[in-house]
C-alpha cells in the first residue's frame, strides 16, 4: 500500500501551519462535517484513531464490565480489544468462508445472556451485510457498531458503507484509502451521543479548547467525567479534507486494478480472488486471494514464491482468537473454521493508487511463473 498524497496536502498543511492553530480546532470541525455528509452520517467526531472511536462508541452506548460484545476473530486486533478497554469481554464469532464477514448467522451463534453489543466489520473493505444483523439484534437491545476501518468507498444497497448504522468508526491509517497519517472517526444518527463522544476525547472538558480561544476571557471548565485525549489536530485534518475530494477517484482505480487482477488469474487454478457481494461494491482496500488445491503450494510457499520475484505480498487478516494476547483467555465457546482456513490459506497481493500497469503485469506474472516453476520442481 502507498498513500496517494501530493502538493495540494503539502499547500494544506503549510495553510494550517502559518495561521498558527496547530491543534484541534477549526479544520477538524469543517473534516467532521464534510466526512459526515459524505458517508451519508448525521454527525461526525474526529479522534485519533478507529481503535479509540470503537472505544468512545462502547462508552456512548453504554458497555460496562461483566456485559459482553461479540466481534469476528477475523480482524485487526484493534476490533477486539477496544471491548477490553471498557471492561467487557469479546466474544469471537466466526465469519462467511466468501466474503470474510461476520453475518446474522454467526452472530447469532456467539450471542449470550450478557452481550450488549455487537461489532461487525466491513473487512478489507467487503461491505458487511448489515440489515439481517441489524434486525437479529435490534429487538433484542443489542446495539450494534460498524467497524468500517477499511471502508471509506464502500458501497451497502447503494449508500455508503455505516450509513445504516447507528454508530460507525472509521480509520484515517496510511493503509487505508482515505489517510490523514493517523487518525479516525465517530459517525452517528444520535445526537446526544455524538455530543458526549466530542467531550470525552479531549477529556471531558465542559468547554472545548477552540471555544476558550475564541474567548478574550476564557470560561472556567468543569470536567463532568473521566475523559480521554483522543483528538485529531488541525494539521491531520487539513490533509484529510484533500483526501475526502481524492475518494472517489481512489476508489475508481483501485476498483479497475481489482478487476484487471480478477482477469489476469481466473484461470490459475487453485486462487480463489475476494469480490463484490451481491449487497454492495467493495473499494479493495485490500485485494486478497484464497490459495487451495491444485495451486501447486499452500499461501506460504506463495508468498516465498512471489518474495523471490521481488514482489512484497502479505499474509492475509490475522485471526485474534490465535495471538498471545487472547490465548487462554475466556472468548466464548464458538468454534472459528473459516476464520482459520481464511486466516490460514489467504495472501494480499500489491494494490494501490499509483500502481501501474507494468508493476501489476509484474504481480501477475510472479503469480503465473510461480505456478508453473513450482510444479516443475515437485516433478
Amino acid at each position: 500500500m502507498v498513500p496517494w498524497l501530493g502538493a495540494e496536502e503539502i499547500a494544506a498543511v503549510t495553510e494550517v501551519i502559518e495561521s498558527g492553530w496547530v491543534a484541534q480546532g477549526p479544520r477538524v470541525a469543517r473534516f467532521e462535517t464534510a466526512f459526515a455528509e459524505a458517508m451519508e452520517a448525521p454527525f461526525g467526531v474526529a479522534t485519533s484513531s478507529c481503535t479509540t472511536a470503537l472505544h468512545l462508541a462502547l462508552i456512548v452506548a453504554d458497555v460496562h464490565s461483566g456485559d459482553d460484545v461479540v466481534v469476528p476473530s477475523f480482524s485487526f486486533i484493534a476490533t477486539a480489544n477496544a471491548p477490553t478497554y471498557v471492561g467487557a469481554r469479546p466474544v469471537f464469532a466466526d465469519v462467511d468462508p466468501t466474503t470474510g464477514n461476520v453475518t446474522a448467522e454467526t452472530v447469532r451463534a456467539a450471542l449470550t445472556e450478557r452481550t450488549r453489543a455487537v461489532i461487525v466489520v466491513d473487512q478489507g473493505g467487503v461491505p458487511v451485510d448489515l440489515d439481517p444483523i441489524r434486525a437479529l439484534c435490534d429487538p433484542r437491545g443489542i446495539v450494534v457498531i460498524e467497524d468500517a476501518a477499511c471502508g471509506a468507498g464502500s458501497r451497502y444497497h447503494g449508500r455508503p458503507v455505516g450509513a445504516g448504522a447507528v454508530l460507525t468508526a472509521w480509520s484515517f491509517h496510511p493503509r487505508k484509502l482515505l489517510t490523514t497519517g493517523e487518525g479516525g472517526m465517530l459517525t452517528t444518527s444520535d445526537a446526544e451521543w455524538a455530543a458526549r463522544a466530542r467531550r470525552l476525547r479531549e477529556h471531558a472538558m465542559s468547554v472545548s479548547a477552540s471555544d476558550r480561544q475564541a474567548s478574550l476571557l476564557a470560561p472556567a471548565e468543569d470536567y463532568t467525567e473521566i475523559g480521554f485525549n483522543f483528538r485529531l489536530t488541525d494539521l491531520q485534518a487539513a490533509i484529510g479534507l484533500v483526501q475526502l475530494g481524492r475518494l472517489p477517484e481512489i476508489v475508481r482505480r483501485r476498483r479497475e486494478l481489482a478487476a484487471r487482477y480478477t482477469a489476469e488469474l481466473a484461470d490459475v487454478p487453485g486462487l480463489r480472488p475476494v469480490v463484490d457481494p451481491t449487497w454492495g461494491t467493495g473499494n479493495f482496500q485490500s485485494f486478497w486471494v484464497e490459495v487451495t488445491a491444485p495451486f501447486p503450494t499452500d499461501r506460504d510457499g506463495a508468498l516465498h514464491a512471489l518474495a523471490r520475484a521481488g514482489i512484497s505480498a502479505r499474509r492475509g487478516i490475522m485471526a485474534a482468537h490465535r495471538q498471545p494476547a487472547y490465548r487462554g483467555r475466556d472468548t466464548g465457546t464458538v468454534l472459528l473454521p473459516h476464520t482459520e482456513r481464511l486466516t490460514d490459506k489467504t495472501l494480499i497481493l500489491p494494490l494501490y493508487h499509483q500502481l501501474s500497469d507494468d508493476d501489476q503485469d509484474r504481480v501477475i506474472d510472479a503469480m503465473r511463473a510461480a505456478t508453473r516453476d513450482l510444479v516443475t520442481e515437485s516433478t
